[in-house]
């Protein structure tokens, strides 16, 4: 089923050789600004897990998506999944397909920390960073938690033919959590498809369990106080223990950057499934306010 899958699905991006494997890279729209899309762990095709999303930003901006390692249509690695490798082969992958910096980093959940090294390591690449429900490095201290646990057993579900029989039981798990019609037939047809592929693979388990390593890399770091950076961020009625809160937190690693903005919004941890409207036109009112008037000025 999945040969006959991979011939009846094929990418809807562009496939570029990064260290002898192939990334697949997704593009839509035109635009003085490009924003790049990162997912977080375990979303296995983030390309068509944002397409909403792309769909209202791509009406002014070019937008891309990349697929690191583990994801969607781009191969598995063998390469360990620290933040050094994940972050080179996203730049590697973007110049291959001649898409041109500096960026604007739009990232999900976990790859706000790889947005954090980025931002740090490569400053003139990245014109402003936008988190989806980020996960920030200081994050883990703040809230005293732990980073998730993938039992190395899960990389067996995908080649087993698990992950399939899972999503056959019970298809909702695996899919957006989105209003009828949100996204397209043939988009769930192959976001199932996919995750029967690559549901679990060693690079997303290798992934979770490099992560307090990677974290450990940036804990020190901070966003570029020149820098724009607008967070979306979830509308939690239950504060943590000791009063603190996602939107305390968010504002503290706010608090230095001159050009900033936190918009709290009530939805899912994937808050573009069902916000994607909305997110879209905070971004385009960002971009204009924080970025275009200054390179007019």
């Amino acid at each position: 089923m999945t040969a006959a899958e991979k011939k009846k699905y094929p990418p809807i991006g562009q496939l570029v050789e990064v260290d002898g494997r192939d990334i697949h890279v997704y593009t839509k729209g035109k635009g003085q600004n490009t924003i790049v899309l990162m997912s977080g762990l375990g979303t296995a095709a983030p390309a068509l897990d944002f397409e909403p999303l792309v769909n209202e930003l791509s009406k002014n901006n070019k937008v891309v998506v990349v697929e690191p390692f583990g994801y969607g249509w781009s191969d598995v690695t063998s390469k360990r999944r620290t933040i050094e490798n994940i972050v080179s082969e996203m730049r590697e992958a973007l110049q291959k397909s001649d898409i041109k910096g500096p960026y604007i980093l739009m990232t999900h959940s976990v790859s706000g920390v790889y947005s954090m090294y980025y931002a740090n390591k490569y400053r003139d690449e990245v014109k402003a960073i936008i988190g989806i429900d980020p996960t920030l490095p200081k994050a883990l201290k703040y809230f005293k938690e732990d980073t998730p646990n993938i039992p190395s057993l899960m990389s067996a579900l995908a080649p087993s033919g698990l992950a399939r029989l899972a999503l056959l039981t019970n298809p909702n798990q695996y899919l957006s959590l989105a209003e009828k019609g949100t996204y397209t037939a043939k988009n769930l047809k192959m976001t199932k498809a996919i995750s029967s592929w690559k549901g679990y693979n060693k690079n997303v388990i290798d992934e979770a369990k490099e992560l307090n390593n990677n974290i450990n890399k940036t804990v020190d770091m901070s966003f570029p106080s020149k820098m724009p950076v607008m967070i979306f961020t979830r509308k939690i009625d239950k504060e943590a223990k000791e009063g603190k809160s996602n939107v305390a937190f968010y504002q503290n690693q706010l608090s230095h950057v001159s050009s900033q903005k936190l918009v709290v919004l009530q939805g899912h941890h994937y808050l573009h499934w069902t916000k994607y409207s909305e997110m879209s036109k905070y971004v385009n009112d960002f971009i204009d306010i924080s970025i275009n008037s200054s390179i007019k000025k």
